[in-house]
């Protein structure tokens, strides 16, 4: 499922809305399991409001209410369409449970709603307590009625309407909504354990990320720069997409690791057509260790096969052979198209085609391989003197930055800048 605008498709009901109803996702199929997932995201839907603090919320099997007390509907409805593990948001507007107090609060429902002349309608009730005097067949035509004398220009069509009142009745309140919004869903975020992403300046790592964070990954994502090579604007747009993706996750850890001298050694040794070969599989060993050192189970990469020469099943082979880890690559089968239009639904496109370079282009031969030899590139990293020491230096040196969605991010630690970088590139 691909995301959307809540606040374009929610109409005029949040007007009148006084609550959101939040509905969870595919995770509800898994058993034993489900209460954990489900605590899981009532702790992300506390951090999202957090920001409201009149917001209140009221977690029920299945679905969470958040009581709105004059915070903006719109706005919190933005934020949460991108909670991970929610499927869909209802704007609602929540009455006493009597037969009185919901027609009126359906006739002002609809009159918010304002629906043009020729709109087709349904009411479809549901009486969840048992109690409550009449049957849910019986509300709707007691629901209905009303509506249909006050708004003549509505017509009933019970198939397939196109707008559908929906009315629910439980012991404390009643709830009327017409609208059902399409969130994330996915699984929610860190229940299924978390993972390293290789995060370029490009269209396709972010969409990586983000297609990862909703299959319930945590993701830390890690950025190879290559001083003086690669500029600052190239490191603060980095940056600047790590943001936008702690919009969907709530903060991001992104390792920044110095990769000039490993990618410098590559150059002169007469094996220009393997730089971008020996270059990604140093980056995966990289990787490696800081997935290791941080307890992430896997790595995660924007490939997308047979884009460019290192995406090649041949490359990606040879590549993917230096890490024991398993090596995730959400996009593999994507078309270039469906992660364009990913992208800018995300929110990361903008960013991605500003024209910093990063290290991933520097250096870059005129016909890299596209069939590289496992034992023709073993044998040349064996050659390369001082190699292992490179690699492991790269990783000391990483600077770790927490990256929130309106934070000013700075270096986790300032003692962690190396001699070789100057502390103003930061």
């Amino acid at each position: 499922m691909k995301p959307t605008n809540p606040v374009q498709m929610a109409g005029r009901s949040t007007e009148y809305a006084d609550m959101l109803l939040l509905r969870f996702g595919e995770f509800t199929l898994k058993g034993k399991n489900r209460s954990r997932f489900e605590n899981t995201m009532l702790r992300h839907v506390k951090g999202m409001v957090k920001p409201y603090p009149k917001a209140r919320l009221i977690k029920e099997f299945g679905r969470i209410y958040v009581e709105l007390n004059g915070e903006p509907a719109g706005e919190l409805l933005e934020a949460l369409a991108k909670v991970f593990g929610i499927s869909s948001i209802s704007p609602v507007k929540a009455v006493k449970p009597e037969l009185e107090e919901i027609v009126e609060a359906s006739l002002r429902f609809i009159e918010k709603v304002d629906p043009e002349p020729g709109t087709t309608f349904k009411v479809n009730a549901r009486r969840v307590w048992k109690d409550f005097p009449y049957g849910s067949q019986e509300m709707n035509h007691l629901v209905s009625a009303p509506v249909l004398k006050t708004f003549q220009a509505l017509s009933v069509d019970v198939r397939k309407p196109m707008l559908e009142l929906r009315v629910e009745v439980r012991e404390h309140q009643a709830y009327i909504f017409c609208e059902s919004i399409p969130a994330v869903g996915g699984f929610p975020l860190g229940t299924n354990g978390k993972a390293l992403l290789l995060l370029s300046g490009g269209i396709d790592s972010p969409v990586a990320a983000w297609s990862s964070m909703r299959r319930g990954l945590e993701v830390e994502c890690v950025h190879f720069f290559s001083y003086p090579y690669t500029s600052r604007e190239a490191r603060q747009k980095v940056i600047d997409l790590a943001r936008v993706l702690s919009r969907y996750s709530g903060r991001i850890r992104l390792h920044l690791v110095p990769f000039t001298e490993v990618q410098t050694s590559f150059a002169g040794i007469g094996q220009d057509n393997l730089i971008v070969t020996l270059m990604r599989r140093a980056m995966l060993r990289i990787a490696t260790q800081l997935a290791e050192r941080e307890g992430a189970l896997a790595l995660v990469t924007g490939d997308s096969l047979g884009q460019v020469a290192s995406q090649t099943l041949p490359s990606m082979n040879v590549i993917g052979r230096a890490t024991d880890l398993p090596l995730l690559r959400p996009l593999v089968m994507m078309d270039k198209s469906e992660i364009v239009e990913i992208a800018q639904q995300i929110g990361t496109y903008d960013l991605s085609i500003l024209p910093y370079e990063d290290c991933c282009t520097l250096f870059l031969p005129k016909s890299p391989t596209t069939n590289p030899n496992l034992k023709i590139i073993e044998k040349v990293e064996s050659l390369l003197p001082g190699y292992g020491e490179r690699l492991a230096e790269a990783v000391a040196a990483a600077v770790t930055m927490e990256v929130t969605p309106h934070g000013n991010e700075r270096p986790a630690d300032e003692a962690d800048l190396i001699s070789s970088v100057k502390e103003d590139w930061f």
